[in-house]
């Protein structure tokens, strides 16, 4: 259940709801997007009908919802968003070419990281990530990576996703220095057992500024090479800079 109060605007809770359905990643009922959101069940279902017209949400055949194929074209339209991920694309074929593993072009969003692209294979190690996922940024390599280079530290009880996740700011705080001296993040663990990660920033006009994007290789833990992933993942990312800043 959200800890949040319910948001007030009708436009704010159509949003709730579209958040809600998304970051489920699969298909929900009226009694989950309404536990999810705070809203109560005759306005969720109200609010939800509306959607359903509007193409923004789908009614599956077993009365759940899911987000509809309307809201998929509108997020395409995203200008900003569309340039970067072409931009990247490249860069994450040669790093999924080169390593065999899921590679993922993120952005920050709020206190998470958001995956904008994921490229895999067959060889990679089946890891929870998808494409317009989120995840909380201080347990990713991507979102260390942001953390990192960002002036203001977390101000909020995180979240342990495992046992390896780092919550005590203390620790967090050494993980982010450690980050900042080496150039990319790392992830052990932290966001799922078994899997490790490696990230570096984009930047939009080169380095001293906040990164707009993070490129990262994640993979199992036990076949991840930190040190060698790391120089490639640093490399892929500079070139997206340069290709950025051209």
């Amino acid at each position: 259940m959200t800890d949040r109060p319910p948001p007030k605007s009708v436009l704010a809770r159509g949003a709730a709801l579209l958040r809600a359905c998304g970051d489920s990643g699969t298909p929900l009922t009226l009694a989950e997007l309404a536990l999810r959101t705070g809203l109560p069940k005759p306005t969720a279902h109200r609010l939800l009908g509306e959607l359903v017209r509007l193409g923004l949400m789908e009614r599956t055949a077993e009365g759940s919802y899911r987000i509809g194929l309307g809201l998929f074209v509108l997020g395409q339209s995203a200008l900003s968003v569309c340039e970067l991920r072409d931009a990247a694309l490249p860069y994450l074929g040669d790093l999924h070419e080169a390593t065999h593993e899921n590679v993922h072009l993120a952005v920050p969003d709020g206190t998470d990281t958001l995956f904008l692209e994921k490229v895999t294979g067959r060889r990679a190690t089946p890891i929870v990530s998808r494409t317009g996922g989120r995840l909380p940024a201080h347990c990713t390599a991507t979102g260390k990576v942001f953390l990192a280079l960002d002036p203001r530290p977390p101000r909020r009880v995180l979240p342990r996703l495992t046992p390896r996740t780092l919550v005590l700011p203390g620790q967090l705080a050494r993980d982010l220095a450690l980050t900042r001296a080496r150039g990319y993040g790392v992830n052990l663990e932290e966001a799922e057992i078994g899997v490790s990660a490696v990230a570096a920033p984009v930047y939009a006009h080169g380095p001293g500024s906040r990164p707009i994007a993070a490129i990262s290789v994640t993979g199992g833990t036990r076949r991840l090479d930190v040190d060698r992933v790391g120089a490639r993942v640093c490399a892929a990312a500079r070139a997206l800079t340069r290709a950025l800043s051209s």
